[in-house]
C-alpha cells in the first residue's frame, strides 16, 4: 500500500498528541530560575565566609558543576531534566550533565575507548562553537580599540 507524503502526514497528526507549550515553558522558566536562585544564593554564602565577590561566583560555579555531575551521576539530573526540559539543561549544571551522561552510558566499554573518547560527544560541540565565538568576539573587540 502506497502512502502519500499527505495521507502520512495527516495519520502522523492523528497519532501525535500536542505539545503543552505554555506548560512546558513555565516549567522550564521555573527550573531554571530555580537552579540561578540556588546559584546566586551560594555565591551570597560564600561572601559571608569572606570570599571576594568574583572568587564567590567562581566557588558558586564550581559547586553547582559538581552538583550538576553528581545528580547526574545517581540519575536523580536526568529525572528533573525530563519534567523541566531546557530549565534544567541551559544553566551550567546543564553542561555537566552533558559531560558526565555520555561518561556514564559508555564507561563499559573501559576508560580510554568508552569513556574518555564518549565524555564529550554532546559538549564537545558547545566547547568548540563556545571557544570559537569567543575568539571572534575578541579579535572583534580588539579591532574596534584600534581605532
Amino acid at each position: 500500500m502506497a502512502v502519500t507524503k499527505k495521507q502520512y502526514a495527516q495519520m502522523a497528526n492523528v497519532q501525535s498528541p500536542n505539545s503543552p507549550i505554555v506548560k512546558n515553558c513555565v516549567w522550564a522558566f521555573c527550573t531554571g530560575g530555580a537552579i540561578c536562585t540556588v546559584g546566586q544564593s551560594m555565591t551570597n554564602i560564600y561572601q559571608q565566609f569572606g570570599l571576594k565577590e568574583l572568587d564567590a561566583s567562581n566557588a558558586a560555579t564550581i559547586t553547582l558543576v559538581f552538583l550538576g555531575a553528581f545528580l547526574t551521576g545517581l540519575h536523580v539530573y536526568d529525572k528533573l531534566a525530563k519534567y523541566a526540559g531546557a530549565g534544567s539543561l541551559v544553566p551550567i549544571t546543564g553542561f555537566a550533565n552533558a559531560v558526565v551522561s555520555p561518561a556514564l552510558e559508555y564507561k563499559s566499554e573501559g576508560f580510554v575507548l568508552g569513556l574518555g573518547a564518549k565524555m564529550f560527544t554532546i559538549a564537545g560541540p558547545v566547547l568548540v562553537y563556545g571557544i570559537t565565538a569567543s575568539i571572534l568576539y575578541g579579535l572583534v573587540l580588539w579591532i574596534f580599540k584600534l581605532f
